[in-house]
């Protein structure tokens, strides 16, 4: 049982320890020179205006999660495309419903004004 799942055991390992060993690494070797340029926010080029805690709107989260759920389903039709003749009929009916329920969502989104971005 252990030889089945031992390399996913040293893969998940690997997942763990090679980003804390790097975030260490960069932290203790790194060259440290703070000046008070490097300090300022900076956000895409330009000075940041308006509080530091300001509150977005709801809008936003909306729109960031709705990106994610359908870039996450677009991912979900390549292996589908890339086996697409050995699926057969079946294959083809199921990634319909699957488009058709995207569709569905995505109309339902469109509707209740969820697509529409407003101040």
């Amino acid at each position: 049982m252990l030889s089945v799942y031992l390399p996913v055991l040293i893969m998940l390992a690997i997942a763990i320890i090679v980003p804390i060993v790097l975030f260490v690494a960069g932290t203790v070797l790194g060259k440290k020179n703070p000046t008070p340029e490097k300090l300022i926010p900076y956000e895409s080029g330009s000075e940041t205006d308006g509080g530091r805690h300001v509150r977005l709107s709801v809008k936003f989260y909306l729109t960031a999660i709705l990106f994610v759920v359908f870039d996450i389903e677009a991912v979900f039709m390549y292996p589908w495309a890339a086996r697409f003749r050995a699926l057969g009929w079946f294959g083809l009916i199921e990634m319909v419903l699957f488009i058709a329920v995207l569709v569905i969502t995505l109309v339902y989104a469109w509707r209740k004004g969820a697509l529409e971005w407003e101040r």
